[in-house]
């Protein structure tokens, strides 16, 4: 019998919003994760060369390994090995693959609640069981180091985030630090989920391999670097995991696309670019948070790092699915249901995407501000 996973209740309201736009509608995709940027300029035209010289094929890119490597002793003071690099295809890949090498099926597996939707059902698809720790705004929708040791009997395993998906709440370093010492004590495997970082608006984030080696790490060049639709990410194993994690990652995926790989190598390059989009999401973040008040939302995830609005609806709604859906066909602002990422008390939350462009988080506010003001007389009446 297969495995029961839940729907992906964001990309219901895309094919919605699409639907809207075939129609004629003016639509903003706040909905989803990613940029509205494409790769930088630079990787662009390194795949132009590529193709005009490569017949490519099954491979995997030492340099962009190499250069992987050289990321974590610049940015984190870590040195690893090109060879603990896996290069997958995409941060999903990843995670499966992590996961795949790391467990056996029945092994517990703890993670945050709210947390990405995918964590629970692809824990679901392996046969593993997720425990779902709620963190609430006492713990700023983190798991800490106090959920671990409590937590009995101790897990196989633990996903953490940092800058977390969809609060995006950066967990500061003495609580890393602090999961990490509970983790070894319990003999729980950490997998930590990095796809945020360089997106972080109080500071640098923090590696779980600054504070655990053995720790796996999952990253993905769709945020920070933009390339959504390159599906190319890593993972960073222990160095005496490489054999077993790439037999799995050979059977399973064979190998990153090759195209892919050299526009990421020269992608790692184009910082001023990137830091540039770090900007507007910035600004973006600003524009939202101003504008909160006006749309009666004063209970929200503190967003340190990555690029979503958490917000609390219980005031408006206990059907999150619904008030999307709603949201969408009233304004053409398009956002995630809360039951996605947390279905216990997701249903009074909804997620908005600031990964979009300036003009349009202002023409959405312009939208949302008398689309929420009427939801609040509705309720008050």
């Amino acid at each position: 019998m297969s495995a029961e996973i839940e729907p992906f209740h964001a990309i219901a309201i895309s094919r919605l919003a699409h639907e809207l736009k075939a129609e004629g509608r003016s639509i903003i995709h706040m909905e989803f994760g990613q940029p509205s940027t494409g790769a930088p300029v630079a990787a662009i035209a390194r795949t132009h060369e590529v193709l005009d010289v490569d017949p490519m094929g099954y491979w995997e890119s030492p340099a962009l390994k190499a250069r992987i490597a050289r990321h974590y002793q610049d940015s984190y003071g870590v040195e690893i090995a090109a060879e603990q690099v896996l290069l997958t295809c995409g941060a999903s890949p990843a995670l499966v693959l992590a996961l795949a090498s790391s467990f056996e099926p029945g092994d517990r597996i703890a993670l945050a609640r709210p947390g990405y939707v995918a964590y629970r059902n692809v824990l679901k698809g392996l046969r593993m069981v997720p425990v779902e720790i709620a963190c609430g705004p006492e713990d700023r929708y983190q798991l800490t180091a106090q959920h671990l040791a409590e937590l009995e009997p101790a897990p196989a395993g633990v996903i953490v985030a940092s800058p977390a998906n969809p609060t995006g709440t950066v967990i500061e370093p003495q609580e890393l630090e602090a999961i990490a010492r509970v983790c070894r004590e319990r003999g729980i495997r950490i997998i930590s989920d990095e796809i945020y970082h360089g997106l972080s608006y109080v500071g640098p984030a923090r590696s779980m391999l600054e504070f655990e080696p053995q720790a796996l790490i999952v990253n993905s060049f769709s945020k920070y670097f933009s390339m959504v639709a390159w599906r190319l990410g890593w993972l960073v194993v222990p160095a005496a995991q490489v054999h077993t994690a790439r037999a799995y990652a050979n059977n399973m995926f064979l190998t990153a696309p090759s195209l892919s790989q050299h526009a990421g190598l020269v992608a790692m390059d184009a910082r001023d670019e990137l830091e540039g989009h770090v900007a507007v999401y910035r600004r973006n973040r600003q524009l939202l948070l101003d504008a909160l008040p006006e749309l009666g939302l004063d209970r929200i995830a503190p967003p340190d790092g990555a690029f979503y609005i958490w917000a609390d609806i219980g005031k408006l709604t206990d059907d999150s699915l619904a008030f999307c859906q709603q949201l969408l066909r009233d304004t053409g602002v398009a956002t995630a249901p809360g039951v996605d990422f947390d279905p216990v008390e997701g249903r009074r939350f909804f997620r908005m995407s600031f990964a979009v462009s300036t003009p349009q988080i202002e023409e959405a506010i312009r939208r949302l501000i008398p689309w929420f003001a009427a939801a609040r007389a509705r309720v008050a009446a």
